[in-house]
């Protein structure tokens, strides 16, 4: 990850199940709880090559398929 993140959730009138749930739509968003679960245990470097080479398959794969999306709109 890069850098410090910024999270901030604001709590109106001490409802704090709302907030929870904010709280929880923006780390899913940012990635944070992946990110937790891959640095629970440790990550042999070939392991994490291959992991970072099938997200930037995935990537670039989202990509190709936006791009043509927009060719026939």
């Amino acid at each position: 990850m890069k850098g410090a993140l910024g999270l901030k959730i604001e709590v109106f009138d001490n409802q704090i199940e709302g907030a929870l749930k904010a709280l929880k739509k923006q780390m899913l968003k940012e990635g944070l709880f992946q990110e937790m679960k891959r640095r629970a245990h440790y990550e042999k470097p070939s392991v994490k090559k291959k992991r970072k080479a099938a997200q930037a398959r995935k990537k670039r794969r989202k990509a190709l398929k936006r791009m043509q999306q927009n060719e026939f709109d």
